[in-house]
């Protein structure tokens, strides 16, 4: 009978608060979702390249987790005592049949117990779809053949979401089942008498608000003004400015609302204007901390889906981008031995534009300076004034003055400073490419060779390092080069050998991804190559690509499989954009997922809060309506009164809110947290997101409405009402 009882009281539950039931499942699913992460086919696939990255992500899972039961334990508490309110009565009246205590609060623990496992059984079998469904996609989008996608299903992630939903779930409810043992039957029956709520006086509030505006203020002043300043305590300063401000700014506002009834009179016997203004009144102003903590969350999750959202943008839409990128593999090892496994029957039909890159320093003087290094063969001295002049006036000052000491390339600086800083410090023992090497790139991509003269050099800029808007010119160093010649000069010695330098020359990644990390080098003619280079540095490397045909028939990931496999098997060293491509990719995850995943969290936490809020006041105030009944007003009027209500609780907060999120996005987009580089897929990515948001903010509105109508609904109503 009692195990009746408590499923029957359960099944009720659920069905009168399914905002809050179906907010449990979504908590649920999100939990095992993210302690799965670790079982999804992209994760499996970037481990074989990013294997410690991925494990510094997947060992921040754990922690996301709990901070997510976190905040879902305050949601849980807050939601129970809405319940335990609304079914007071109900409590008072088993007490006085003569339940004991002990049995009514194992009731309540009961009723949750059950309808956790609801949520859970609900929340792992969406969770399970989700993670597969999203498996699936990245699988299709990413490239047929280079991610498999195998359906899995996580145990682990279903046992700690289990442990940990469960565990909040029953600290929550014994809290609130202490509560409800030191209530006596009087106050369940009659319910605790509502505090009256204080709205002060007009002046105080008119300050309460202004001394909000002023805290806002200052918060978004030191925000776009002093962001990058920003670190440690004084970006909790500014936060807790923020925070402040904005409970100051709800508290004064929701006070002086009456205020604005009064100003009114026209309106005030036409439609309940003045009852909704007072009920919205009252509902803010009662909860006004809460309803500036809704705020808050809701401007969090704003800013960190956006910050999401541009971290898709950027590194999503740069996965496939090979503009700088030529060769396909980089072999590493024994040249002859690598050259004539490559031309293999194994290999051939997967190679194309074979080339051996030569590589190596520059060897110095036989002399050596006072820290031991070697005196350079170069003399650059013309080429640094020239570049000099170039600099923008500061920089070519402090430069001259001696005050810039260290250098960073950075796409923010202009060309020349980036050349300067470079130059500056790879110029005096320089890496040497033969023409050889270079022409066999250039011909890959369909570029000219070189063709240099015995007296002639090209300067090379990695564009992996070195920020270049326009791959096969430098207007800057082609300007510099190009006036040179024109006067007949040349800017660089080599062993006291003046060399001209080639002006206009392409510049493309030497390999497949970071077998050579460097920023510059000099393309000198064979025989100076061989002249010159340090054979203690020397390095080779064989690149190639997939065929054209091939990639044509079965696109360019699946063959690039299967070579991987075929040189795996072969014992050879080797690289291939599968692993720069696993990199970008893996950035994206790490990026977008996390911040996406928080900032959804408080999104849906922050309108469960705000939908329980006035559902609470809702039943508190419910005899209003049957007053306003009694005075004649119309069941639809009540009903558009209280859909004016919810539309403006949830109005308020979010209103503010997008201010305080527009300020931290421009804030970021100023310097660079948020950068935002193909401007036209800006505005459509932007606008889904917001979509999104609209749409969850939407669908918990449209739930509160009718549950409250489902309330009105409820009262006992004068039989001529309608």
């Amino acid at each position: 009978m009692f195990s009746k009882l408590i499923y029957r009281h359960a099944k009720r539950s659920r069905k009168e608060n399914l905002i809050y039931f179906a907010t449990l499942i979504t908590a649920v699913a999100s939990f095992y979702i993210i302690l799965s992460l670790g079982k999804q086919d992209i994760i499996l696939f970037l481990r074989e390249f990013e294997s410690d990255a991925i494990d510094k992500l997947l060992a921040l899972m754990p922690i996301v987790y709990l901070f997510a039961l976190f905040l879902l334990f305050f949601l849980i508490l807050f939601a129970n005592q809405y319940q335990l309110n609304r079914r007071s009565k109900e409590f008072g009246l088993y007490l006085m049949l003569g339940m004991r205590k002990e049995r009514l609060v194992l009731q309540l623990i009961a009723e949750g117990f059950i309808t956790s496992i609801f949520a859970l059984v609900g929340g792992i079998l969406i969770g399970g779809f989700l993670a597969e469904i999203i498996s699936l996609t990245v699988s299709k989008l990413v490239g047929q053949g280079i991610i498999g996608h195998q359906m899995t299903l996580s145990l682990s992630a279903i046992f700690f979401t289990i442990i940990g939903f469960l565990f909040i779930q029953f600290v929550a409810l014994v809290i609130l089942g202490g509560r409800l043992f030191k209530q006596e039957v009087h106050q369940l029956l009659y319910e605790q008498m509502d505090k009256k709520t204080d709205m002060g006086h007009v002046k105080g509030n008119i300050i309460h608000l202004l001394i909000g505006v002023a805290l806002l203020g200052m918060a978004y002043w030191s925000v776009l003004a002093h962001f990058e300043e920003l670190a440690g305590l004084l970006m909790f300063i500014a936060l807790a400015l923020g925070s402040l401000g904005t409970i100051f700014f709800m508290r004064g506002f929701a006070k002086i609302l009456g205020f604005l009834a009064g100003l009114s009179e026209r309106k005030s016997t036409k439609g309940l204007h003045t009852f909704t203004i007072r009920q919205f009144q009252e509902n803010i102003a009662n909860r006004s901390t809460s309803v500036a903590v809704t705020s808050i969350l809701i401007t969090l999750s704003i800013i960190l889906i956006a910050d999401g959202a541009s971290t898709i943008l950027n590194s999503g839409s740069d996965l496939y981008n090979r503009e700088s990128s030529v060769y396909d593999f980089t072999v590493n090892g024994e040249s002859e031995r690598v050259e004539e496994f490559l031309t293999s029957e194994n290999m051939v039909s997967y190679v194309e534009d074979l080339n051996l890159l030569e590589i190596g320093r520059m060897k110095g003087q036989g002399e050596r300076l006072e820290d031991g290094m070697a005196l350079s063969l170069v003399d650059w001295s013309k080429l640094r004034e020239q570049i000099i002049m170039a600099l923008p006036t500061s920089d070519q000052e402090q430069v001259l003055s001696g005050e810039m000491q260290s250098y960073t390339i950075s796409s923010e600086n202009p060309e020349a400073l980036n050349l300067f800083g470079v130059l500056e410090i790879d110029a005096s023992a320089p890496y040497l490419i033969p023409e050889s090497s270079y022409n066999g790139l250039l011909e890959a991509v369909g570029e000219q060779p070189l063709n240099l003269q015995s007296d002639e050099m090209a300067l090379y800029f990695n564009p992996d390092f070195m920020p270049m808007d326009d791959l096969d010119r430098m207007p800057v160093l082609d300007q510099i080069l190009e006036q040179a010649a024109n006067d007949g000069q040349r800017l660089i010695r080599i062993d006291d050998q003046t060399v001209s330098i080639r002006p206009s020359t392409p510049m493309r990644g030497l390999v497949a991804d970071r077998s050579v990390e460097i920023h510059s080098a000099f393309i000198v003619p064979d025989p100076m190559f061989e002249q010159f280079v340090n054979t203690e540095t020397y390095r080779s490397y064989w690149n190639f690509r997939i065929p054209q045909k091939v990639q044509e028939q079965h696109g360019l990931m699946k063959p690039m499989m299967e070579a991987k496999d075929v040189l795996t098997s072969a014992g050879f060293e080797f690289e291939s954009y599968l692993q720069n491509f696993g990199r970008k990719l893996f950035y994206v995850v790490a990026g977008s997922y996390t911040v996406l995943y928080m900032g959804f969290l408080f999104l849906i936490i922050a309108c469960t809060v705000l939908a329980l809020q006035f559902l609470t006041q809702m039943k508190q105030t419910g005899r209003r309506y049957l007053t306003l009944s009694m005075l004649g007003a119309k069941r639809h009027q009540m009903k558009q009164s209280m859909q004016k209500q919810v539309l403006w609780t949830f109005l308020l907060p979010v209103s503010l809110a997008c201010v305080s999120g527009a300020v931290g996005i421009k804030a970021m987009i100023s310097f660079v947290m948020i950068h935002i580089e193909h401007q036209p897929l800006l505005y459509p990515i932007a606008l889904a997101f917001a979509c999104i948001i609209i749409v969850i903010v939407a669908i918990y509105g449209v739930a509160v409405a009718r549950s409250a109508d489902h309330e009105i609904d409820k009262l006992r109503w004068k039989r001529t009402i309608d």
